[in-house]
């Protein structure tokens, strides 16, 4: 249930990334929402999810899914840069997270 949570806040915690970005471009209140809910309820679901994994992995976890969800989707959707750097830092990422949710 705990590994639940923490996906749930990573969906979450990118609607905040998305509300941040459309905010930036254009203040309303459907933007607002997106921010403030997006972050609020990521933020939720995040603390229930300490109730059955240790705080530090399920934050790791939690900052990592997001982090990499938020660059794919700002690189996808906002035009920011796709160099092979930051694909290949998107990666190292992604594979860090990957062996904390393996070991734990």
């Amino acid at each position: 249930m705990g590994w639940i949570y923490v996906f749930i806040a990573a969906i979450l915690e990118l609607i905040g990334v998305i509300g941040i970005n459309r905010f930036n471009e254009r203040k309303s209140i459907i933007n607002t929402s997106l921010f403030f809910g997006g972050f609020g309820g990521a933020f939720v679901f995040l603390y229930a999810s300490f109730n059955y994994l240790q705080v530090s992995v399920a934050y790791a976890v939690w900052i990592g899914v997001g982090t990499a969800a938020a660059v794919i989707v700002n690189m996808i959707f906002f035009n920011e840069s796709k160099s092979l750097w930051r694909i290949i830092s998107l990666m190292v990422i992604i594979i860090g997270v990957t062996g904390l949710k393996a070991v734990s």
